[in-house]
């Protein structure tokens, strides 16, 4: 059997599922479809603002109308989308709507897949029908060893979708996922994803109560996951199984998305440094105008290096330019670093004077 190893300690035994090659180069939009969900998992790790709570997110940006979803995958230049919450099937309509719109915009080359804890043959046939390529069931823990009384078997023998299955790789379960892999290669399930199991600001205490150690002051991983799932990854060459690091998730796949939009929505005068942030200068003052007045005629600065962000009151300067002439100006000037994403949110900031 050949181990492939990814950066960051990602690895698997076989070929990825196609959502997992849309992810891992940065062209999928997530789409956070409701928070909503009944199976109560102790380790989920949604944020407080969207667990259970029935909110829509493209990416960082939250949804009010769904044309919007179409406008922040063209904002990426979506390849694929992965549909996930919360639990998508506790609102079919909106799924099923969501899967349609994006597949009469983008076409049927748009991969679209999906995470749900429901195993509902009647609502996977609702997603297949609007234009779901590839489902992922995240069975609750408490039937890993008995998946043998769910749908599982009928829904893996449905034609037209890709099925496979994804759980966090959770110690001191060893048993359990071991039959659940088991289980699932032999009712046909096409693949098996394994994350790395992490702390996050939701399952904190959860977690804690598990016993469960965090590996390291600089990650948020849980002691033993990783060992876990590579032990499954050899034990079951049977079946593709893939281990996705949670460092693996930062490192590349978001910073690959933040690349990829960068490059969609930065202007002229940006600066994108190799991570996928935005490098820009920031000038703010009182009156703006009097501000661009002197960029423009005592310093001879281009209309195409400047703006005036009127949502955030600043004026917006190559950083080259505001470096050379912060000195000389009497505003407050700034390098600000930024996020590409819709709430352009700010890493770092540099005062210049």
């Amino acid at each position: 059997m050949s181990i492939k190893h990814f950066d960051c300690g990602s690895a698997s035994n076989g070929p990825l599922a196609a959502g997992c090659e849309h992810c891992i180069r940065g062209s999928k939009m997530v789409l956070f479809i409701t928070g909503r969900c009944c199976t109560g998992c102790f380790y989920c790790p949604v944020s407080l603002e969207k667990k259970d709570r029935d909110v829509i997110y493209a990416n960082e940006l939250k949804i009010s109308n769904m044309e919007q979803i179409i406008e922040e995958a063209e904002m990426m230049d979506a390849t694929g989308t992965g549909i996930t919450g919360g639990d998508p099937f506790l609102n079919i309509e909106r799924t099923v709507n969501a899967i349609r719109m994006l597949k009469g915009r983008f076409g049927k080359e748009h991969h679209i897949h999906l995470y749900t804890s429901t195993l509902d043959p009647d609502k996977v046939r609702l997603v297949s029908d609007a234009g779901l390529d590839e489902i992922r069931f995240h069975p609750p823990l408490i039937v890993w060893n008995d998946l043998s009384k769910t749908a599982l078997r009928e829904i893996a023998n449905m034609d037209g979708i890709d099925v496979g299955i994804e759980v966090p790789a959770l110690p001191e379960h060893e048993e359990d996922l071991d039959a659940m892999i088991t289980y699932a290669h032999s009712v046909g399930i096409k693949f098996i994803n394994m994350n790395e199991l992490e702390f996050s600001e939701s399952n904190w205490d959860m977690m804690q109560s598990q016993k469960y150690e965090i590996l390291g002051e600089t990650s948020s991983a849980v002691r033993g996951s990783r060992e876990l799932a590579m032990k499954m990854i050899k034990k079951h060459p049977e079946i593709p199984i893939h281990f996705c690091a949670s460092s693996f998730k930062d490192s590349v796949q978001l910073r690959n998305r933040f690349i990829r939009r960068a490059k969609h929505v930065s202007k002229e005068y940006d600066v994108i440094t190799d991570d996928g942030t935005i490098l820009k200068g920031i000038i703010y003052a009182e009156n703006l105008d009097e501000v661009i007045s002197v960029l423009k005629e005592k310093y001879d600065v281009p209309d195409i290096l400047f703006f005036k962000d009127l949502e955030r009151n600043r004026l917006e300067v190559a950083s080259w330019v505001l470096e050379e002439l912060a000195n000389m100006l009497p505003f407050k000037c700034y390098i600000t670093e930024e996020y590409p994403t819709a709430d352009r949110l700010e890493v770092e900031r540099t005062p210049l004077n």
